[in-house]
């Protein structure tokens, strides 16, 4: 068993690294600034359309989807880049397949609002 905190004093531990994630991203990572500017703006404008409450939380949850798949993108090139510089296949194909994700997420938001907006 690995020791450290538990109950409470666990919960905070972890929200505090969870900021520490936020912070380092936001600083660190233009793509996870751009999309989370997108994801309070596109937010923001979801409230002034004429859609129903379910419709407003699928629009704004694939927003959200965009930016967990940036974090999680965000981890892996930093954890490929922290390996080594030199390229070697499996670094790349890693990449790529993070860089992918947000690919999806991102079609995946276009989907659900032009479905929502204009069909």
């Amino acid at each position: 068993m690995k020791p450290g905190a538990t109950g409470l004093q666990r919960i905070i531990d972890a929200t505090g690294y969870s900021m520490q994630g936020l912070k380092a991203a936001w600083i660190n990572e233009a793509a996870f600034r751009q999309e989370s500017i997108l994801l309070v703006v596109m937010t923001v404008i979801s409230f002034f359309m004429p859609v129903t409450k379910l419709e407003r939380l699928m629009m704004i949850s694939s927003l959200f989807i965009v930016v967990i798949a940036e974090l999680v993108n965000s981890a892996i090139e930093a954890v490929v880049d922290r390996i080594g510089p030199e390229h070697h296949e499996l670094s790349g194909r890693a990449k790529d397949i993070g860089s992918a994700a947000v690919f999806v997420a991102l079609v995946m938001v276009a989907i659900i609002w032009g479905s929502i907006l204009f069909l």
